[in-house]
This record gives structure tokens, C-alpha cells and sequence, in this order.
């Protein structure tokens, strides 16, 4: 691809981190943001508006064969696996993965194979060891890996697992991903 892609996963916590995540990031930013937010399988979509008023860059769930633009944010729809296949997303209805649907990992793993070195991986607050194994998958193929301080996470259960699945981790507070996301593509 010819375009940067930052994935990102969180859990418990995560409109917290997010909203200070977002609004960090650039009217130009010229990469794609896509997120995957455990929760509740019956969400109604009431998580968009709260999203939108955060970020300057059009926000929302992506339809499945959607083409990946640049300066977008895509979130995973509720009860959906959300995968990177060439320039579109995909969505299966797999059994879940660490009790999620949608995984951050079937998310990160897709996004490696398919972006290879051109991909960033980011975990955040949340539960559970989702993310991790998707982590070091983007670490093989050469993507940058990003975990957030356990201390500043809001639960650190699943910044933890990453850094045991990929100990080389850039490990920052949310204010200093925000700051390197802002900085990232320009």
C-alpha cells in the first residue's frame, strides 16, 4: 500500500484514551486510523456521535469492500471481525477471539500481511490479552509496535500482554501517542 496504516485495539478505558487519542490528530494526517473497541455485541451505534465530536477526520463503520482512505477513522461494527484485504476492509462473523467480536487480533494480523512494514500496531487500556499475538504479528513484518504505559492505561491487562508478546515495544502515555501520531505522517 501506498499509504501509511495505523490499527489500533482497546478495551476497558477506551473512549477515555480515545478521547484524548483523537482530537491529537491532524485535518491532513495522511494516513488511515482503523479501531477496534470491545463492547457490547448489541451496540446500537450510539458510539459514533460520541467519536465524531473528538476528531476532526471523518469518522464511522466502514461497509464491508469499502476502499481504505487516507485522513479517515474507521471502527470496527459491533459483533463483526473487522480484516484488511488489499486496499478494502472485509468482515467475518468467526466464532470470537478471546471473547471478542470483533478481535484486535484478526484485525492486526490482516493488517501485517497485508501492509507488511508500512503498518503501525497500538494497544491500549483494556482487559484481557486481546491484541497481543496481532501485535507481534506486525513486529514480524517489520511494523512499528506501540503499547501504552500500563500505569497510565485505565486497565492495564492488555498493554501487559503486549509488551510480554513483543518486549521491544515503543511504550508511551496516551499524551505521547497523540503527540507521535500528530508528527507521524508529516
Amino acid at each position: 500500500m501506498s499509504f501509511p496504516l495505523v490499527v489500533m485495539g482497546a478495551s476497558l478505558g477506551a473512549l477515555e484514551a480515545l478521547n484524548v487519542l483523537l482530537p491529537a490528530l491532524p485535518v491532513d494526517f495522511s494516513a488511515a486510523l482503523v479501531i477496534v473497541l470491545h463492547r457490547d455485541k448489541e451496540e446500537s451505534g450510539d458510539l459514533l456521535p460520541l467519536l465524531d465530536g473528538m476528531c476532526a477526520l471523518p469518522i464511522g463503520f466502514p461497509l464491508d469492500k469499502e476502499p481504505i482512505l487516507t485522513s479517515h477513522v474507521y471502527v470496527a461494527p459491533p459483533n463483526y471481525h473487522m480484516l484488511v484485504e488489499g486496499d478494502h476492509f472485509a468482515f467475518s462473523l468467526d466464532a470470537p477471539e478471546d471473547h471478542a467480536r470483533p478481535s484486535i487480533n484478526v484485525l492486526f494480523e490482516s493488517a501485517a500481511e497485508t501492509y507488511g512494514a508500512n503498518v503501525t500496531g497500538i494497544i491500549l487500556t483494556g482487559t484481557r490479552r486481546d491484541g497481543a499475538r496481532g501485535l507481534a504479528v506486525i513486529h514480524r513484518y517489520g511494523g512499528k509496535v506501540i503499547v501504552q504505559l500500563p500505569d497510565d492505561a485505565i486497565a492495564p491487562e492488555m498493554p501487559l500482554a503486549a509488551l510480554v508478546a513483543v518486549p521491544s515495544a515503543q511504550v508511551l502515555t496516551l499524551k505521547e501517542i497523540g503527540e507521535l501520531l500528530a508528527r507521524m505522517t508529516h
